[in-house]
């Protein structure tokens, strides 16, 4: 059987080096597609890694495009084009934008759907994305599903140079999800639902070391982001993925802080955040999957670099789970009803950790920290606790604080931590010991 066509940690596109002026230079002010001024319709945004058998998910998205009836339109431009797809002649290892669509297409009417067709556009075929027979293909669908890849080549494919504006196909798209339909993706495909500085690759060490820089580069470990964005599908936060396997919490926090934003929406794997009303100022959220959406507010934190580094303090921490609810407007969450408030009852102190963001360069291969630390503070009656970067020099720790109006709930009584609410995270570059070498 072909393997599931999910991203790898680093994708890198041919030529990339040369993106990066075009992006610094086509940087504008504000984002140059206005958002509708009202949609009707939903995202359907999982954070990577959706598993073939994940019925809640799949049949969430064939619920809202119309249930027996839903027709949906495959989108895997992200994907690499047969053209340069050594395996393209294999069905069972190919891994490209036409076999990948054809391998979504299976999934949805195997789930359920009425219908479900590739949508042909990626770089062999960047004409279709302004073509009239397309066209009229999108404007049959009910609902639409982007894949993995890499976010840059929606952006290549279905925006316009550096005007930035619709193809012809994604203004089809984008009316569609203003008049109801649903809008979903998984890996680059939620990515690309941002707005402006969408994230185009990075690491979290690297990021908290050397900072942000608007472009796509080569150095997979340089965290770089897209200043127009995305599709701007989503209004109200910047998106990061794969953040349980990658541990991304410490790149999202220092894009958000360098580039000026409040929130973060960070999804993990097989994990589906729901987006209701998205685009508007109303955009309701919940939780759907195995796992979870972490939400970093960063309205009340303060970034700072001094000659030991940068760091960040005060700024929040929310990990929702499935049934969870949150509300953009009043930076609301809600667990969901079935969940119980958690009183914890463990005294023992939180285990250390030496890698709080999964690094690649950890040869023992260990989880990373950062939730499993998160949650462990949780279950303590203790109120603080710290886990350090895997590198060194500088390396970062990060303290984790849970101050008034914290909460934890469980799914059963007396359960382990599953949603947490409101924890403070501060970031700061390690403190020499007393003595030791500079």
């Amino acid at each position: 059987m072909r393997a599931h066509p999910g991203p790898a940690r680093r994708v890198v596109l041919a030529g990339s080096t040369a993106l990066v002026l075009g992006l610094v230079s086509a940087a504008p002010a504000a984002q140059a597609t206005p958002a509708a001024p009202h949609h009707p319709g939903s995202l359907v945004l999982v954070g990577g890694g959706l598993k073939d058998d994940n019925t809640q998910i799949y049949g969430e998205i064939i619920k809202r495009a119309g249930g027996a009836k839903a027709r949906i339109g495959v989108i895997t431009a992200a994907s690499v084009p047969e053209s340069q797809d050594p395996d393209a002649a294999d069905p069972d290892r190919c891994s490209n934008s036409a076999c990948n669509g054809a391998y979504y297409a299976e999934l949805f009417t195997r789930h359920g759907a009425a219908d479900a067709q590739w949508i042909p556009i990626d770089l062999d075929h960047i004409a279709n994305a302004d073509s009239d027979r397309v066209v009229a293909q999108v404007n049959e669908m009910t609902g639409f599903f982007f894949g993995g890849g890499d976010q840059y080549r929606y952006v290549t494919t279905l925006l316009n140079g550096d005007r930035h504006s619709d193809s012809r196909v994604l203004a089809a798209i984008r009316a569609k999800l203003a008049r109801g339909a649903v809008v979903a993706g998984s890996s680059a495909g939620a990515q690309i639902a941002s707005g402006p500085d969408m994230v185009s690759g990075g690491e979290s060490y690297e990021g908290l070391r050397d900072g942000s820089s608007p472009g796509y580069f080569d150095d997979a470990t340089r965290l770089g982001y897209v200043p127009r964005g995305g599709f701007g599908f989503l209004r109200s936060g910047l998106v990061d993925t794969h953040t349980g396997a990658y541990g991304r919490e410490g790149r999202a926090l220092r894009l958000a802080a360098d580039t000026h934003h409040d929130r973060v929406y960070a999804l993990e794997e097989n994990t589906a955040l729901v987006v209701d009303d998205p685009g508007t100022t109303d955009e309701r959220l919940s939780v759907l999957g195995p796992n979870g959406v972490a939400i970093l507010d960063l309205r009340q934190a303060r970034a700072r670099t001094t000659a030991a580094g940068w760091s960040v303090r005060d700024a929040r921490y929310s990990y929702l789970t499935d049934g969870d609810r949150y509300l953009a407007r009043s930076w609301s969450a809600f667990p969901a009803r079935d969940k119980k408030r958690l009183i914890p009852p463990d005294t023992t102190p939180v285990p250390v950790n030496r890698d709080v963001f999964f690094s690649a360069a950890n040869p023992d291969g260990r989880p990373y920290a950062f939730r499993t630390t998160a949650r462990a503070l949780a279950a303590r009656v203790q109120v603080r606790a710290t886990a350090t970067t895997y590198e060194t020099g500088p390396g970062f720790t990060v303290t984790l604080t849970k101050p008034f109006g914290f909460t934890a709930w469980s799914d059963t009584p007396g359960g382990s931590p599953q949603t947490l609410i409101g924890l403070r995270v501060g970031i700061a570059p390690n403190q020499p010991s007393p003595g030791a070498p500079s």
